[in-house]
């Protein structure tokens, strides 16, 4: 197939073994900084997807949560096949410091009682939430936080 200019259309997605974490890209902008792209993904492509509701309490709850812990967090956002996720972070690629800083927000998702601004007022569609959802996909990917550097 052709190079294509989005760097998750080069991935052969039937040879990943999800969930796993990895470096999808890294920019090097005119002013110095550098922004480094994470593929946070949860299910095997094609095989499963995370439910919208589940996608939607985790975008929420990971976006405020993550600050917390680093403040280099430029974009925690769904892909749209809905296996996954892509951070964003403005430093050198640094993967281990990411599993970490991932890891940590995880578990403060798991010891959540609600998903933050989930409601009319904060969010677009402030019904569409489901944190047990949420938490159920984030148990299952902690579970295999010992393989998520193993791409393929």
């Amino acid at each position: 197939m052709p190079k294509m200019n989005v760097e998750s259309f080069n991935l052969d997605h039937r040879f990943v073994d999800a969930p796993y974490v990895r470096i999808a890209d890294v920019k090097h902008l005119p002013h110095g900084d550098t922004l480094t792209k994470y593929d946070v993904r949860f299910t095997q492509p094609n095989q499963a997807h995370l439910q919208m509701p589940a996608i939607h309490s985790i975008e929420h709850s990971f976006a405020e949560y993550v600050r917390n812990h680093a403040d280099d967090v430029v974009d925690f956002s769904p892909m749209g096949c809905q296996t996954g996720f892509y951070l964003i972070r403005a430093h050198e690629p640094d993967l281990e410091g990411t599993l970490d800083l991932i890891e940590i927000t995880f578990r403060d998702i798991l010891n959540a009682s609600e998903v933050p601004a989930a409601n009319e007022v904060q969010c677009g569609w402030g019904v569409h939430h489901s944190l047990p959802d949420a938490q159920a996909a984030i148990t299952a990917m902690l579970a295999q936080r010992t393989n998520w550097e193993n791409v393929q």
